[in-house]
């Protein structure tokens, strides 16, 4: 058996891991932020590495050999938090409960201690895989040391073997001292030559080869500037070398022999994950039995169930494809009594005993993805009914910033690693194709098996998170909803949409012709160059940035420079026309069902953190309706039936009513329980005038400001939309804040809370994660500041209206009503309907979407209905 170690930059890891995730505290006060980041990197590393031998190296102070030669060397870094300081020790307490040797040395850093034992090991035939956040450890890489270093957090790491880092610098692992001799190293204080960067070195470099051979062939190098730049500094340079060298024959007296990996002490680490307050990682020290036995699934196929099937079980469909409502369906898993089986789409269909169990409600199943689930057993002839859990949303609505949605990444993030990826099975691109049947078959039943490993572990979670009542009382019954709503797709009118398309032709054919007359010249409008070419230097335009590859004419530039030329409008309306031409005609074209004249859109479920829905193929919730001939596309959207119509409902302004409810504001509230105009209402209070003193200018403001409040806006922001200076931008938001007391006290009060949980919740307790809010990066803690204040409430809007969803199609069904919910696009709901049924909507609707959640102020839905999608607005 080939021996591998496995070395891990403690210290680095450490600080990366502080950092990457939000402070964490468990419940005597103690952080664990770090401690848990260095866990969950561990367990990663023994799962996937699988080491025969293993060490952690640390620094040992704050001196080492290397300050006898600059003294200044790594000054200026900042003193360790003292909230990272008090997890070292535990951190070392995990290593012990692992039994896995940790070590450090007087004088040397950690990067000596690594360097050192990999070039031991490397003679003693092992192969090393050195862990760190920093990378002047890539100089070690050879053919038998991998080196990883951590991109974003600490489980992403791209690794860096000889021939990685040639492809990315094309350099050799030895040429990376001379690089850093040459462009120093900001992080430990290392000079280098200054005024010459990571391009200039690796250009010295691939001529000269050494840091030595550049600074001897000095006259040789072009450029005056440069060649002063060397001669001045050498000895800086050749410092800089000297310091940033790992030193591979530091007196470590620790033996590789003394290094082989041990079995963990489970009882000393349940102790002390408990003592921590790591209930996740508690939970998969309980379940590594089910895992092996994961492994080894044993399945077997059934052309037909002659049995009766069991009162419960785990419920798995195969596609090939992403698209559910046409992809081939390869298979069908079920796990029921630790047995699996196989059943093929022919047969299923065929089966009377499986399509019997199949619709009985009372026969519950555990399911991966009961959208597609839903989509799929209907495309067989079976309506699948019994759902009881859904392991997609589970993990969705446990932590919706995990973005992988593959079974393979859910089944692991959840403690079940022995599912292989789709693409392992079915290769990817060109080369995908389906595998022989017996692969096919144990795959398909392995994911089924792995739904009922995991299910327990999920609903312990979100039990755990108070999320329990979300899941199954909310996403569960909606994924039934939306599966219903694209299964009957949304009809179109195919003339009256090519029809739009030959306007919008005729109608881009004009501006163009306007914007060759203005510009004095034919030219491609759609070429970055080209336009460029036209705006600053024949009509002399102010430049206002300038790109890698010439003049920026981006949207944000082009609506800066509208005051300064007459041909900038006709080019953003040109772009306009153009997205809608090609985006929305020519796309909706393609999607149409060639057999129902239908789009149906599928609904994203388990995509955004706030819990908002989106749609594509094709996307509908982004139909440009700000622009007039954007608006008119609604008109090709039609209802199926003859002297039927479009019912459109959407609530009033959402989220501020979510805001005052959450801020409990009376000034904000009042607006609301008295009916008034809310922005008139905010004009009223910030400029401190009367009803009837508000003039358009001073709603307009008002309005900015109130949409701004609730997605966080900077007084930058504001002074963009309302192109005002950013001392009056913050002058506003001061006013707004100073008549709405409790809305500033609402977002002191969640940037507070998300610093000490590290997510927000929404009044349904769906939770955003939120780790940038502890960030050192001015930018990033921003960003994460204003969506703190935003989820809740974007959040809490999102749920009012799935919760509408599932009211609304239940009471359509109460009361035996042939109008049907056909699409969702954010705080609107679009229904078709007989005309019969129109007074019928008129009251349910309102009545069902105003008492979805019980808010302090009231909610409150308009609705409007006509021919077309166009003319129910």
């Amino acid at each position: 058996m080939s021996k591998k170690l496995v070395l891990i930059d403690g210290n680095s890891i450490a600080y990366r891991a502080f950092f990457a995730l939000p402070l964490l505290n468990n419940d005597k006060g103690i952080h664990t932020n770090a401690i848990y980041g260095f866990t969950t990197m561990l367990m990663k590393l023994l799962e996937e590495e699988k080491p025969t031998h293993l060490m952690v190296a640390f620094d040992a102070g704050k001196t080492t050999f290397r300050h006898k030669t600059f003294e200044d060397y790594k000054g200026g870094r900042q003193k360790t938090p003292p909230e990272l300081s008090e997890q070292f020790p535990f951190i070392r307490d995990l290593l012990n409960a692992h039994n896995i040797k940790y070590y450090e040395l007087d004088q040397y850093e950690a990067d000596d201690i690594i360097g050192t034992l990999s070039t031991q090991a490397e003679k003693d035939g092992f192969n090393t895989v050195i862990i760190s956040g920093d990378k002047d450890l890539t100089q070690l890489s050879s053919e038998r040391i991998r080196v990883d270093i951590t991109k974003k957090g600490i489980t992403d790491l791209e690794q860096y073997t000889p021939a990685h880092i040639s492809e990315k610098y094309g350099l050799t692992p030895d040429q990376i001292i001379d690089m850093k001799g040459l462009m120093g190293d900001a992080s430990d204080n290392i000079p280098g030559v200054p005024g010459v960067g990571e391009k200039t070195a690796i250009k010295l470099l691939k001529q000269f080869g050494t840091l030595e051979n550049v600074l001897d062939s000095i006259d040789e190098v072009s450029g005056k500037k440069l060649k002063e730049k060397l001669e001045e500094n050498k000895q800086l340079a050749e410092m800089s070398k000297k310091l940033a060298t790992i030193t591979r024959t530091a007196p470590v007296e620790v033996k590789l022999s003394e290094l082989e990996k041990q079995e963990a002490n489970y009882d000393q680490l349940t102790k002390l994950y408990k003592e921590l307050g790591f209930n996740s990682l508690l939970d998969k020290l309980d379940g590594e039995e089910e895992e092996i036995e994961l492994k080894d699934i044993k399945w077997e196929e059934v052309t037909d169930f002659k049995d009766e099937l069991p009162s419960h079980a785990e419920l798995y469909v195969e596609l090939y494809d992403v698209n559910y409502h046409t992809a081939d369906i390869l298979g069908i898993a079920v796990h029921a009594d630790q047995k699996t089986y196989f059943i093929s789409p022919e047969h299923a269909a065929a089966s009377e005993a499986f399509k019997k169990w199949i619709e009985d409600d009372s026969k519950t199943k555990s399911v991966y993805d009961a959208k597609e689930s839903i989509v799929a057993f209907d495309r067989l002839g079976m309506e699948l009914k019994g759902i009881d859990f859904d392991l997609l949303i589970a993990s969705y609505v446990i932590d919706a910033s995990e973005a992988a949605d593959d079974f393979a990444s859910i089944a692991k993030r959840h403690g079940a690693d022995a599912v292989p990826t789709d693409e392992s099975v079915y290769g990817k691109g060109a080369k995908k194709k389906v595998p022989e049947k017996n692969e096919l078959m144990q795959h398909t039943a392995r994911k089924a098996a792995a739904i009922h490993a995991i299910k327990e572990t999920c609903i312990t979670s979100l039990e755990k998170n108070e999320q329990l009542e979300l899941f199954e009382k909310l996403e569960l019954p909606l994924a039934t909803v939306l599966a219903e709503m694209e299964r009957k797709g949304v009809q179109v009118d195919i003339g009256r949409l090519k029809d739009m398309g030959v306007e919008l032709k005729k109608k881009l054919e004009e501006i163009q012709s306007d914007i060759y007359r203005i510009a004095g010249e034919e030219f491609n409008i759609n070429s970055p160059k080209q336009l460029g070419v036209i705006l600053f230097e024949n009509l002399k335009l102010p430049v206002l940035k300038k790109t890698k590859t010439g003049y920026s004419t981006s949207a944000d530039i082009l609506e800066k420079l509208k005051p300064e030329h007459e041909i900038i409008d006709h080019i953003l309306h040109y772009r306009q026309l153009g997205k809608l031409q090609s985006t929305y005609i020519e796309g909706l074209l393609k999607v149409i069902h060639d057999d129902t004249n239908k789009i149906h859109t599928r609904y994203n479920q388990v995509l955004t953190q706030t819990g908002r829905l989106s749609s594509t193929d094709p996307n509908l919730q982004n139909i440009p309706i700000r622009l007039e001939e954007g608006r008119k596309i609604r008109q090709a959207f039609v209802p199926s039936e003859k002297d039927w119509v479009m019912f459109a409902a959407d609530y009033s302004q959402i989220e501020l009513r979510v805001l005052a409810h959450i801020s409990d504001d009376e000034g904000l509230k009042e607006a609301f329980h008295q009916g008034m105009d809310v922005h008139t209402k905010t004009a009223m209070d910030v400029f401190g005038v009367s009803k009837e003193e508000v003039t358009s200018g001073m709603r307009r403001h008002a309005k900015a400001v109130n949409f701004g409040i609730v997605y966080g806006i900077s007084d930058y922001g504001l002074s963009q939309s309302l192109d005002i200076t950013r001392k009056e931008a913050a002058e506003f938001i001061k006013k707004y804040l100073d008549s709405y007391p409790k809305v500033k006290e609402y977002m002191d009060d969640i940037i507070h809370e998300a610093k000490q949980k590290g997510y927000v919740e929404t009044l349904l307790h769906r939770r955003r994660y939120i780790p940038e809010i502890t960030s050192r990066n001015f930018n990033l803690r921003g960003f994460a500041e204003r969506t703190a204040m935003n989820t809740p409430i974007q959040g809490t809007a999102a749920d009012i209206i799935k919760k509408a969803m599932i009211e609304m199609a239940d009471r359509l069904k109460a009361e035996s009503l042939q109008t049907r919910m056909l699409l969702q696009v954010h705080d609107e709901l679009i229904f078709e309907c007989p005309r019969d049924e129109i007074e019928k909507l008129e009251k349910i609707v309102p009545e069902v979407m105003e008492s979805a959640v019980e808010l302090s102020v009231p909610l409150k839905v308009d609705y409007s209905y006509g021919n077309t999608w166009y003319d129910a607005k």
